[in-house]
């Protein structure tokens, strides 16, 4: 008896686990990149001597590199009954249908299918995404576009969500 009474109190947890949690980070190449410009802030500064050298180039170092990580650590998350994706926050209960877009559909959502009112966490880096309906009629944004590396996924952690938040009503 005293076990089951233990497995029962940490039900709550697994509701408050996130069902889907993804970083789109950066790729490698872009890593690369902020190196060779610290390379080449400390060369900028070269003929000034070695302790401006050095410098320029953790100076330099730094800041792209604080670039490419603060562009890279966008999150997508379905959580607590809700999308949680960069700053907005979305509960389920106003999540339409989600679909699945593949390179060449999610290229046309980020050009001349695109609405200038829907929310759009995208990365270029990213070739595929999901769009997710917004069925909040108080709520002017029409579509949620999420680039996502594992898009499947994400759509049936909202799929759960919707059916959760369907079943509260």
């Amino acid at each position: 008896m005293q076990p089951s009474a233990s497995s029962s109190a940490p039900s709550p947890a697994p509701s408050a686990a996130p069902r889907f949690d993804e970083r789109l980070t950066a790729p490698r190449s872009w890593w690369v990149i902020a190196g060779l410009l610290g390379l080449s802030g400390g060369l900028i500064l070269f003929p000034l001597g070695t302790v401006p050298m050095l410098g320029g180039l953790i100076v330099a170092a730094v800041l792209a590199g604080a670039a490419v990580s603060s562009y890279g650590s966008a999150r997508i998350r379905v959580v607590a009954g809700s999308l949680v994706a960069g700053d907005a926050r979305i509960p389920g209960s106003a999540l339409g249908s989600a679909e699945v877009l593949d390179a060449e559909e999610a290229r046309a959502w980020r050009t001349h299918k695109a609405d200038p009112r829907a929310f759009m966490l995208m990365r270029s880096y990213v070739p595929r995404a999901v769009r997710v309906e917004v069925t909040d009629p108080a709520d002017p944004t029409p579509y949620v576009y999420l680039s996502s590396r594992e898009p499947e996924a994400l759509v049936e952690a909202l799929d759960a969500v919707r059916a959760d938040s369907g079943d509260g009503r």
